[in-house]
């Protein structure tokens, strides 16, 4: 099992705080996330269907044609290594650790990948697109040559876009559907709905059938999908959450950069320090009720968001302190 953020539960039994007192800035979530409305109790009597109009939503939102809903991200990232034979695979470090693990596991020999290594070696290249925890981008015109001298030997491009959605004009989601182009989005860090496990791969139809199949029937709930299809078509709120976060994001790097934790990257998400004593910071903030995100290799930190105004003050305080 591979760590993660949002383990508040652990935390809690660990330090002796109880779970409604901590200040939870593991996750890189939208701490205002989508005011999702009460689910109606039919919703919860059927099982999922095709029909419902999430694809409609999905496929106005991004601009894409051919999408697949799946169980959050984490489900295609899981599946998709099985989709080809065993090959060389870049991805950078440090990433989202599951991509490596789940190409590893499916017999594929993983590399720790940067742009100057270029492509040429690869059978598929998966970018965490920013990246996580770096908050690395990459031009969209880098990203469609690194995919074309891939599609060119049958190899993919894997871009994982879970945290893009604040800057979509960052996104090759429209320019999917096309060999060798895979990309990932999900619902849970923009929109905030992580436990709703809703994400979505967009792809060439074969890739999806494939992987449709291996994922099987109802592999979205209907509540989920329910909730999935309303949040991505309100698109008022989204324009208004956009510039927010954007602000929130710049405000928290500046709150590090004052206390001596300038960040070496981030998103409108979250900031992400490297420091030698990471483990040391992120100890004694937990013992104030403060969960952050903490990285061995290497050594960092990952903020989110806080909340509330009271929030900004309690992490401003617990860092002065």
């Amino acid at each position: 099992m591979l760590e993660h953020g949002g383990a508040l539960l652990a935390a809690a039994a660990r330090y002796g705080i109880e779970p409604a007192d901590w200040l939870d800035l593991s996750t890189g979530i939208n701490p205002a996330g989508w005011p999702a409305p009460p689910v109606p109790a039919a919703v919860w009597q059927r099982l999922s269907e095709a029909q419902d109009g999430l694809a409609q939503a999905a496929a106005a939102y991004y601009g894409c044609s051919e999408i697949l809903p799946v169980a959050g991200s984490q489900a295609a990232i899981q599946a998709l290594p099985r989709l080809r034979a065993a090959g060389r695979v870049g991805v950078p470090h440090p990433a989202y650790a599951e991509h490596a693990h789940a190409w590893r596991t499916a017999g594929h020999a993983v590399l720790a990948w940067d742009a100057a290594m270029g492509v040429e070696a690869l059978d598929v290249l998966v970018l965490v697109h920013p990246n996580n925890p770096g908050g690395q981008t990459y031009a969209p015109a880098e990203l469609l040559d690194w995919h074309a001298r891939l599609a060119a030997r049958g190899g993919w491009l894997v871009v994982d876009e879970a945290f893009i959605d604040a800057t979509p004009e960052a996104s090759l989601a429209g320019r999917c559907p096309r060999p060798g182009l895979i990309v990932l989005r999900s619902l849970g860090k923009f929109f905030g709905l992580a436990g709703a496990r809703v994400g979505f791969v967009l792809a060439e139809p074969a890739v999806l059938d494939a992987l449709g199949d291996r994922l099987g029937p109802w592999a979205v709930s209907a509540p989920s999908r329910w909730v999935a299809r309303a949040a991505l078509a309100d698109t008022a709120w989204q324009q208004s959450a956009r510039p927010v976060l954007l602000a929130a994001g710049a405000r928290l790097a500046d709150l590090l950069r004052s206390h001596g934790l300038a960040p070496a990257g981030g998103t409108a998400l979250f900031q992400w320090v490297r420091i030698p004593d990471a483990a040391e910071r992120h100890e004694r903030l937990a013992r104030q009720g403060i969960l952050t995100r903490l990285f061995a290799d290497p050594l960092s930190l990952r903020f989110g968001l806080p909340h509330h105004e009271s929030d900004w003050a309690r992490l401003a305080a617990a860092l002065a302190s």
